[in-house]
């Protein structure tokens, strides 16, 4: 009796820790972020493995500045956005202002192995 109490005290604590962690702020102007880095912070936090980044795309506002960071999470890559002149190669952070919104391709920058031709993503300039 005591281990039944004991599991469904665990279950409600896990299901109220992962109800409570589901959110980044409460201060979010937008809720339709999906797949994209928030674009009130305008902070990309991009993490690479092999012959992938994180995320498919992501947006940030125009005229505003952005901090980028990328960690290597398998692997050692990189990160190039030629329109900004950003170029971090193996983990580290750079700053940027996009003036102008639209579409930007962000690739590996260090040869990492089969992959890396078709190792990029997107950013969107709102």
């Amino acid at each position: 009796m005591k281990k039944g109490l004991l599991a469904v005290l665990a279950l409600g604590l896990i299901l109220f820790l992962a109800a409570c962690g589901g959110s980044d702020s409460g201060d979010s102007s937008s809720g339709d972020d999906s797949s994209s880095a928030s674009a009130s912070s305008n902070e990309l936090n991009i993490t690479a493995s092999n012959f992938d980044f994180d995320k498919d795309k992501y947006t940030v506002t125009a005229g505003e500045e952005v901090a980028v960071s990328l960690t290597n999470e398998e692997g050692m890559h990189g990160i190039s956005i030629d329109e900004f002149d950003v170029k971090i190669e193996g983990e580290g952070e750079a700053s940027f202002t996009p003036e102008e919104p639209g579409e930007y391709t962000i690739y590996c920058n260090i040869p990492c192995g089969e992959g890396h031709a078709d190792m990029q993503t997107t950013l969107v300039v709102e």
